[in-house]
C-alpha cells in the first residue's frame, strides 16, 4: 500500500452499519421541528417568485397588513411540513409515504419564499410556530393511522382549505404588493397540484363535520398568528 493510499483509506468516511432504532427515528422528528419551526428557512431549491418584481412603496398600515398575511402563510407551511411529516410516519403504504415526503420537500421552498418576504418586510414568524408544529404533526399522525386513503382525504381536504384562503390574501393584499402576491399566486398552484395529488392516489372525501372542523382550527390559527 503506498502513502497514497493510506491516506485515502484513512480519510474516508467510516461506514455506520448500526440500523436504525425507534429512538433514533425520534430524534429524527424532533430535530425537524425545530429546524422547521425554530431554525433559519431553508435553501429553496427553485428561485422565490418574488425575484424581479418591484418592492412596493407601503404605508406602515399596508406593510404590517401585508406582514401579517405573509406569516399566516409562513405558519401555514410550517403546520404542511408537519402534518406531512406525520403522516409520512404514519403511512400504511410506501407509495403513499413516499408522496408524503415529496410534498413536503416541495412546500419547504414555500417556508423559504414566505420566510424571505418576511424579512423584507421588517417582520419575523410566529413566535407559536413551534406549537403549530406539533398539534399539527398529530393530527397528520392520526390521519395517517386512519389508513392512507383517508390520510390522502385529509392532505386534499387541507389544500382545498389552503387554496380558499390563498385566494382570500390575493384579495387583500395590497395591490401594489407586487412580490407578496406574486409568492401567495404560486403557493396557489402548488397546493392545488397536491390536493390533485392525493385525489389521483385514492382518497377519500372527508365527512362535512370533519372538515368544518379543520376549517375552525385553521380560523382560530390564522387571527392569532396575524397579530403573533
Amino acid at each position: 500500500m503506498t502513502a497514497g493510499d493510506y491516506t485515502a483509506v484513512m480519510s474516508a468516511k467510516p461506514v455506520n452499519f448500526r440500523h436504525k432504532t425507534p429512538l433514533d427515528g425520534l430524534i429524527e422528528l424532533a430535530d425537524q421541528a425545530l429546524r422547521v419551526s425554530l431554525g433559519p428557512s431553508p435553501q429553496p431549491r427553485e428561485e422565490s417568485p418574488a425575484t424581479g418584481k418591484p418592492e412596493a412603496s407601503l404605508g406602515e398600515t399596508e406593510r404590517r397588513h401585508a406582514a401579517g398575511l405573509m406569516r399566516i402563510n409562513h405558519t401555514g407551511e410550517v403546520c404542511a411540513q408537519a402534518l406531512y411529516a406525520g403522516q409520512a410516519a404514519s403511512a400504511r403504504t410506501p407509495t403513499v409515504r413516499t408522496k408524503m415526503e415529496q410534498a413536503a420537500l416541495e412546500e419547504e421552498d414555500h417556508l423559504a419564499w414566505c420566510a424571505e418576504r418576511l424579512a423584507q418586510l421588517n417582520s419575523q414568524p410566529s413566535v407559536l410556530n413551534p406549537l403549530w408544529y406539533v398539534g399539527s404533526f398529530s393530527i397528520g399522525a392520526l390521519a395517517g393511522l386512519a389508513g392512507d386513503r383517508w390520510s390522502l382525504g385529509f392532505v386534499e381536504a387541507t389544500e382545498r382549505q389552503v387554496e380558499s384562503h390563498l385566494d382570500d390574501h390575493l384579495a387583500r393584499l395590497p395591490a401594489s404588493d407586487q412580490r407578496s402576491r406574486a409568492i401567495v399566486a404560486r403557493m396557489k398552484e402548488d397546493e392545488a397540484r397536491h390536493a390533485d395529488m392525493a385525489v389521483a392516489y385514492g382518497a377519500r372525501t372527508l365527512p362535512a363535520p370533519v372538515q368544518g372542523a379543520m376549517a375552525l382550527t385553521a380560523g382560530l390559527m390564522k387571527a392569532i398568528v396575524y397579530r403573533f
